[in-house]
């Protein structure tokens, strides 16, 4: 049942064409993931742009029926058809079955600001195109000035903007609880700047057996994260709120605060931008710790119908300025190309994305955005969806340190040979 239903939404999410496929052409199958910024149509125009560099490529677009497309390329893989091409997924999750290929690093090094920030045991599997920030916190400017609430830069001081907040009948914080990725966004943020930020190297550590989830820096952490849910920081429905929705509230006013990935900036259209400001998830200390994560998203299958060709189109989708705007314009990205500038793509941004941006050239504090790379700091196969699920349960379960104890377990199981 599991292949007839995966080949039913193959059939029907490929694009294809009733022309025959001309003499030297391969077919490739891309899976692609459909947000409201990375919508259909940015899909298809993104392809035809790559197709323009890679002559004798056809594609047949797969869509993930979720935002999980890892889940869905190990339902593919399962069922004999792993996508020749994949994007945004963790490599972690299909390199120990080699399914994936590594680009050479004579092509990163002579493209990428940071050639090698998606290198896992000395390989990239994805190349280094744009850099996100994850979580930011998004706050509504007129809320805050009607409330006379300025913007905390201690935790203690976050804790009593969210009081401000209540105690005016606003929401303090929206939350997409309903789908574990999104839902994840606060406690991302307090791990990554609680725990990474005073020990960098803890997810090394982890794997090392030197550190735990259990450990009590990352349970006080977590802590914070249930102290936010008992003290009515978020709406009583958020776990029945999806991103979209929840993007659409915030926007609309009903909430103080949203901590989401920097992708969200091109979701706030320009009229709205004068309303919405930024900082980052604050600290007890008010030292600032930036959760970081050099993106990108293409990974080619080792077992692609034409390998060849499918390097080709990844590198030329990779390298298309066209894309790349789109996806500053759409999806808030970053650029970290090497020859090209921001100022060189003629993207229409906000202030709210200068802001964001001038952070990831400054000099500061940027620790791996926990959960969320594709590099050596990435948790092991299946690990980062159950750390996401944790920021639910903590809606009906506050033994912190016994929901820690559970992903320790399955770090251990996940991360031997």
């Amino acid at each position: 049942m599991l292949t007839l239903s995966i080949a039913a939404t193959l059939a029907l999410t490929a694009c294809s064409t009733s022309s025959p496929t001309p003499a030297g052409t391969s077919t490739l199958s891309f899976l692609t993931f459909e947000t409201p910024a990375l919508t259909a149509q940015f899909w298809d125009t993104s392809i035809a742009d790559a197709q323009k560099a890679t002559p004798g490529v056809k594609i047949n677009k797969i869509v993930s029926p979720s935002a999980d497309r890892n889940a869905y390329a190990k339902q593919l893989q399962a069922s004999g058809q792993f996508p020749d091409l994949l994007a945004s997924i963790n490599p972690k999750d299909f390199i120990d079955a080699k399914l994936l290929m590594p680009f050479d690093k004579e092509w990163l090094q002579a493209n990428f600001l940071q050639p090698e920030a998606n290198s896992i045991k000395g390989a990239t599997y994805i190349p280094p195109t744009n850099s996100q920030i994850l979580p930011m916190v998004f706050y509504n400017k007129d809320i805050f000035a009607k409330n006379n609430i300025s913007v905390p830069k201690t935790w203690a001081e976050f804790v009593g903007v969210v009081a401000k907040l209540k105690a005016a009948g606003v929401t303090p914080i929206e939350l997409a609880g309903a789908e574990p990725w999104s839902a994840s966004m606060p406690l991302v943020g307090l791990v990554s700047a609680d725990v990474l930020g005073k020990n960098k190297n803890w997810v090394a550590d982890r794997y090392a057996g030197k550190t735990n989830f259990t450990d009590a820096n990352v349970v006080a952490a977590v802590q914070k994260q249930r102290d936010l849910i008992t003290a009515g920081a978020f709406d009583k429905g958020a776990l029945g709120v999806n991103y979209a929705d929840a993007n659409a509230q915030f926007l609309a006013g009903k909430a103080g605060m949203y901590p989401m990935g920097s992708w969200f900036i091109g979701q706030i259209k320009p009229e709205q931008a004068a309303s919405f400001g930024t900082f980052m998830l604050p600290t007890d200390d008010g030292s600032l710790v930036v959760p970081f994560n050099v993106g990108g998203t293409t990974a080619v299958s080792a077992k692609a119908a034409d390998t060849a060709k499918a390097v080709a189109f990844a590198k030329a989708w990779s390298l298309s300025p066209n894309n790349l705007k789109a996806l500053i314009e759409s999806d808030g990205a970053f650029p970290m190309f090497k020859n090209i500038k921001l100022e060189d793509f003629d993207a229409k941004v906000t202030p709210v994305y200068t802001d964001a941006f001038a952070l990831v050239g400054q000099e500061n504090t940027k620790v791996s955005s926990i959960g969320w790379v594709t590099n050596d700091d990435a948790m092991p196969p299946g690990v980062a969806d159950l750390f996401y699920a944790v920021s639910q349960q903590l809606f009906t379960n506050g033994d912190v340190a016994g929901q820690l104890g559970a992903l320790d377990k399955a770090w251990d199981k996940a991360a031997v040979k």
